[in-house]
């Protein structure tokens, strides 16, 4: 299975986290684990026999076991917070922890721009870059980099007192747009951001959590396993942690 990665021009920094492609060119399907990582995604797919669609994808949770069929290719785009609001310009509660069919033809992507992966980064990169709204919410911005720039350690006193917006504005602005509240995102992205050092073995805590038995459950709640197991990665069935190395 091939598994490629690539980061967004500067334009596009604030809104798109990365570009990513799986390729199974094998006949059978590959068991993979999904993990939470803070990203929404659409994720463009195609197989052997001509089947092709558009997903969009919200924020998980929980890990989810799935699998990728056999010849079956997938380009996509995970979006940063900021992208939801001033470039999707959707609210993606409603697609937590599950999938929206996205309609035919979406932004001009079909089969075709599956056979090239950095053609597809290029023009896609287009398209979202004409999408991006004006306007764009001080607060917003500010918190969201704060998020990412602490690797989701502060806390959301810390948060709304840098930003100065009130921690119930902010939680409901996070339950209606995201589904979720500051607090929950922000264990989410720190588990995100743990997972390097569990890939190379430290697992021990390192991101501010309390005692190593709270690291201990944390990675547990995300991932289903304890973190010696996660650091394994038997089979490269966390396809996250395995995209790590991509990166």
């Amino acid at each position: 299975m091939e598994l490629k990665s690539t980061q967004p021009a500067k334009g596009l920094a604030d809104f798109v986290e990365s570009f990513w492609m799986i390729r199974n060119d094998a006949t059978g399907e590959k068991e993979i684990i999904v993990l939470p990582d803070g990203r929404f995604d659409i994720i463009f797919s195609a197989d052997i026999n001509g089947s092709f669609r558009a997903t969009l994808r919200g924020l998980d949770t929980h890990p989810e076991q799935t699998s990728i069929p056999g010849h079956r290719v997938m380009f996509a785009v995970s979006f940063k917070l900021l992208a939801v609001e001033y470039l999707l310009d959707i609210k993606m509660a409603a697609a937590l922890n599950q999938g929206q069919l996205l309609p035919d033809g979406f932004w001009n992507i079909g089969p075709a721009d599956l056979e090239d992966f950095d053609a597809f980064c290029a023009k896609i990169s287009g398209t979202m870059t004409s999408l991006i709204k004006p306007g764009i919410d001080n607060r917003k911005q500010e918190l969201f980099a704060l998020i990412y720039a602490s690797n989701g350690t502060m806390t959301v006193e810390e948060l709304s007192d840098r930003v100065a917006w009130s921690r119930r504005q902010i939680n409901r602005y996070f339950n209606e747009q995201f589904g979720i509240s500051l607090k929950a995102y922000c264990n989410i992205f720190r588990f995100k951001a743990s997972l390097q050092q569990i890939k190379e073995g430290r697992l021990f805590p390192e991101l501010n959590f309390a005692d190593q038995t709270h690291f201990i459950k944390e990675i547990k709640r995300f991932s289903g396993v304890v973190p010696k197991e996660l650091a394994k990665n038997q089979n490269g069935r966390f396809i996250l942690l395995s995209d790590l190395s991509q990166q």
